[in-house]
């Protein structure tokens, strides 16, 4: 089980095809007759100002960067409109629509084609008359885009630009999702007016957006605050009044100068129309309705102007208004729970708003956030007969393994006659348990899009990127016929909540780790995400062909040390979760919970009582298990298939040990040192190679605590404490380092556990360390234990865990009839003792039902009553099998690189 793979590289002896058989990453390539040679005579881009797809304003912009590309590396460039008008230059560069004469004879040479469908990339080498030509093609104008923006992007990465555009072979593809959005967040006014303001950094931006093939950019105001308690920093939490007036109303923010107020919608028009210019999407998140400030003595920013009568109508005109005013703004997202200010359950509100999107003069897609969500909402927006999509969360507001966790925590299931308040009453009460996942949202009727939206809790401030679990998250975006995903991209959230410093966003101490723009840190977190939400089976080279421009021959060195870095947190976060929210829990800087003592102060208020380590709940329950129970498990001698905390420890230990020996590697072989490109990424992996140590060793002392407290064991208090120990090191040793380059105060919000750096978070670890020292101190026995039980559970907790694995396959039909019963199998090599089938509806407001099989054969064997299938869900399904009371297992389960759905999906007929 998780094994390190590294990445692929022919001069070293390891394969392309080694490295497909690995990650399971094909080439989506279609082989045509490549190029010989390419002479270093000039290049010229043709294009038929007739073909209306080759000629649209994004793919004449996207031309221009191509000619930039290249006249930046000293490559002469002429433009043609014919092919026959190109002479004297060593490749002809021809940029059609597939529908075009042109291209389709182009195809019809090369013997290659495009399939159908949207944002089609097709660069075909063709030797044509003696000519070698390059065919740009795509069905749209972003496939065009994307096209030229992929030779640009080869040019400005080879010391060999010509060579870069030698092609053996047509690169062919389409993308796995059908929305890629990246959000960036406006919530703070010291940190944010900057870059919002900055009219050289927007075109560098959205264009690496593109490039990396994102096809929405949201940008999203009104979201530095859940509740409108102790605002401080006002500015664009309400947010029309901060952009244009509106005929007929009176609402104002006397703060702010109306020229500044005009400058902000003068700014949404740029940043819109730049989106727009490169082929993408522009979508205005508009988070917060609400406008009385509660409780707020201090704001620097206030609403005048508003009564709850004139409310809805303002914020309908307000919107329509604001529409008219941007026509590049193609979708609008609403978050429509109580932290939007206004009460769960005021249909008639969103009616009015929704009626000012609806009256903007064109169509304009409305995306609502899918916290309290219920069918009156849907249906109402449903009647607007503007395309509708619902945006749930995916893990929480973290981001986990890549897969959709099988069950949500407990804190999350509905409790019938809870008491809720009315600003949420949805959310809190009979709609909890779509708080924190797709809920119940994939009906296989629907009739609105599902994009599942990536929350900033996990990969907001350090640099991460792995293409193999980055492949798997894209495969999980389309889960059961989902739209595709939006993240908050890193950062998100900086200087939330009034907490904003001015000066680095990125948090750098050290001046010289400070990019000019902030989200330059991470170009290749972008680039992995963006290409690989794209097309999953995305060759190595691509993302291998900036770490080689930047790290020379330490790049697949550096590429092995980011990726097992990045696995750390992810896997952590789906075995260990606090707190759902971003805004209590952060693992990057983690605030510690005790192990010992319940009582001491937790930012954790939506964990399990007792709030203590042990107790806490994984963000999958159904597969993973939490460390108070598994240590029951062991001394009772009792297995269930499920995750043990020892087995997450050394995957995270694992993961640790690859990072560091690969950052060892780079920083052998690497030959610029000294570059900010480098010392910002070894920091960053240091960081995450300690945080790996460190919670593994915190779950063995959590887990022998346990033990302890179970079984009154000295000998496990001892160890506990000599692994919290060894987790403190961990963390100080990291954390002394990290000091140097971080600021002392890191701020994503103004409580404490948002604030601050590592070094803060010592004292805690010290305190509770102490604690468990005094229960030593104070508990009777010897070192040692004579009970067999703790002996082995012992062992257990301290050594390498070994998973019990049967050779097994499912017997399932492809699809379910609805009514009718359904006969599940799963067939042995060698029969285990005993097989369970758990199954569910795609459905998280349901619990997982269980069936003992029966045994036929080789082969054990269980139905699905007929009234479960009638159903409007599709329907999940694993199985747990015993070889022992002691030794038990999961099919599918987790593969050795964990990057599976670990249970499997039938659909209805």
């Amino acid at each position: 089980m998780n094994k390190d793979i590294e990445p692929s590289d022919s001069k070293k002896g390891f394969s392309r095809r080694k490295f497909m058989k690995l990650t399971g990453i094909g080439s989506l390539g279609i082989t045509s007759l490549g190029f010989t040679s390419i002479k270093d005579n000039g290049i010229s881009i043709v294009c038929d100002p007739v073909d209306l797809v080759a000629g649209s304003k994004p793919v004449q912009w996207a031309i221009s960067e191509l000619e930039k590309s290249l006249v930046s590396n000293k490559i002469n460039v002429s433009r043609s409109t014919q092919t026959d008008q190109a002479q004297g230059v060593g490749l002809t560069i021809v940029v059609a629509g597939s529908g075009s004469s042109l291209a389709q004879q182009l195809l019809k040479t090369s013997g290659a084609a495009l399939p159908t469908g949207p944002e089609v990339v097709g660069l075909i080498p063709v030797n044509s008359g003696g000519k070698q030509i390059l065919l740009a093609s795509g069905n749209d104008e972003l496939g065009l885009v994307y096209d030229l923006l992929e030779l640009c992007d080869r040019v400005n990465n080879s010391t060999h630009p010509i060579e870069s555009l030698k092609l053996s072979k047509s690169i062919i593809e389409q993308p796995a999702n059908e929305v890629r959005s990246n959000t960036r967040l406006f919530v703070s006014d010291i940190e944010d007016k900057p870059w919002y303001n900055d009219r050289e950094m927007w075109p560098e931006y959205l264009t690496m957006l593109a490039t990396q093939r994102f096809n929405r950019f949201s940008l999203s105001f009104g979201i530095g605050y859940d509740f409108l308690q102790n605002v401080t920093d006002g500015y664009f939490v309400f947010s029309y009044p901060f952009l244009l007036p509106v005929a007929g109303y009176n609402v104002r923010v006397p703060q702010l100068p109306d020229k500044e107020r005009d400058h902000n919608l003068e700014m949404l028009q740029y940043i819109s129309e730049q989106t727009v210019a490169r082929g993408m999407k522009f979508q205005l998140g508009l988070w917060m309705h609400g406008y009385e400030w509660l409780n707020s003595p201090n704001p620097n920013y206030t609403i005048e102007g508003l009564t709850a009568e004139t409310h809805a109508p303002y914020c309908r005109d307000a919107v329509r208004e604001l529409l008219k005013a941007c026509p590049a703004i193609s979708g609008v997202t609403f978050r429509v729970h109580g932290e939007s200010g206004v009460n769960e359950g005021s249909y008639n509100f969103w009616k009015t708003v929704f009626d000012g999107v609806a009256t903007c003069g064109r169509t304009v897609a409305i995306d609502m956030h899918a916290k309290g969500m219920d069918q009156n909402m849907i249906d109402m927006a449903l009647a607007t007969g503007l395309p509708i999509t619902i945006s749930p969360k995916y893990w929480a507001e973290h981001l986990g393994m890549p897969y959709h966790q099988a069950d949500i925590r407990a804190i999350e299931v509905p409790k019938p006659g809870a008491k809720t308040s009315a600003l949420m009453a949805l959310s809190a009460g009979s709609r909890s348990f779509i708080r924190y996942g797709y809920g119940d949202l994939l009906k296989e009727d629907r009739k609105f899009k599902v994009v599942h939206r990536i929350w900033p809790g996990t990969q907001r401030l350090l640099l991460w990127g792995d293409p193999l679990t980055s492949a798997a998250h894209s495969r999980a975006f389309s889960f059961c016929g989902s739209a595709g995903v939006e993240i908050m991209e890193p950062l998100s959230f900086k200087g939330r909540r009034g907490s904003g410093i001015a000066g680095d966003r990125c948090g750098y101490a050290d001046a010289t780790l400070k990019p000019r723009w902030d989200w330059q840190k991470y170009l290749y977190s972008y680039r992995i995400f963006g290409r690989l939400a794209y097309n999953p089976d995305a060759a190595p080279e691509v993302w291998q062909r900036t770490l080689n421009k930047q790290f020379d021959g330490g790049a697949l060195a550096v590429e092995a040390a980011i990726a097992n870095a990045s696995r750390i947190l992810p896997t952590i976060l789906t075995a260990h979760g606090p707190s759902a929210a971003n805004n209590n829990y952060w693992p990057e800087v983690y605030t510690n919970q005790s192990i010992v003592d319940p009582k001491q102060k937790s930012p954790y208020s939506d964990s399990l009582s007792p709030k203590v380590f042990g107790n806490v709940s994984p963000f999958d329950p159904q597969l993973f298990m939490r460390i108070n129970e598994f240590a029951e498990e062991l001394l009772k001698g009792e297995r269930s298939g499920k995750y043990s905390p020892v087995e997450v420890a050394q995957w995270i230990e694992d993961y640790a040990l690859h990072a560091a020996k690969n950052l060892a590697k780079a920083g052998a072989t690497v030959k610029n040192k000294q570059s900010a490109e480098y010392r910002r990424m070894a920091l960053d992996v240091t960081i995450q190679i300690g945080l790996g140590n460190f919670f593994g060793a915190k779950f063995r002392s959590a887990l022998l605590y346990c033990l302890f407290e179970q079984s009154s064991d000295r000998s496990a208090l001892e160890l506990a404490l000599t692994y919290y120990q060894k987790a403190r090191n961990y963390w100080s040793d990291f954390a002394n380092i990290a000091a140097k380059c971080y600021q002392s105060d890191i701020t994503v919000g103004e409580k404490p556990d948002l604030r601050g750096n590592w070094l803060n978070r010592l004292p805690a670890i010290d305190d509770d360390i102490a604690l468990m020292a005094k229960v030593l101190k104070q508990t009777a026995g010897s070192t040692g234990t004579r009970n067999k039980a703790v002996q082995l559970a012992i062992q257990e907790a301290t050594g390498r865990p070994v998973r019990t694995t049967f050779d097994c396959r499912p017997i399932v039909p492809e699809k379910f009839t609805a009514g009718q019963p359904l006969e599940v199998g799963l067939s042995f090599e060698k029969t285990p003792k005993l097989a369970n089938l758990y199954y569910r509806h795609v459905n998280q407001a349901e619990r997982w039902e269980k069936l003992e099989m029966k045994l036929t054969g080789k082969s054990f064997n269980a139905t699905i009553p007929a009234e479960y299938t009638a159903t409007s869900y599709a329907i999940a399904y694993y199985f747990e099998f015993k070889e022992s009371p002691d030794k038990a297992g999961l099919f599918p389960g987790l593969k050795e690189d964990l990057t599976n759905q670990p249970y499997l999906i039938i659909h209805k007929v």
